[in-house]
């Protein structure tokens, strides 16, 4: 049973992360031949004080 994990910032919109779960679904049952139903997948938002790139945040960055 795959179980896929992904980490995004937040502020998403439920409809755009719905989307994601069901095409990471679809890729991860094509690419395994795995049945769909099998596939797990975990969606967790980082808030932007606890993302950064370049030693800043994303939220100091404005992004």
């Amino acid at each position: 049973m795959p179980l896929i994990n992904v980490q995004i910032l937040e502020g998403r919109e439920p409809e755009k992360i719905e989307s994601l779960i069901e095409n990471v679904s679809e890729a991860v049952s094509e690419s395994l031949d795995a049945p769909k139903e099998n596939v797990r997948v975990t969606v967790t938002e980082v808030p932007k004080t606890h993302w950064a790139v370049g030693g800043k945040s994303m939220k100091q960055l404005g992004r």
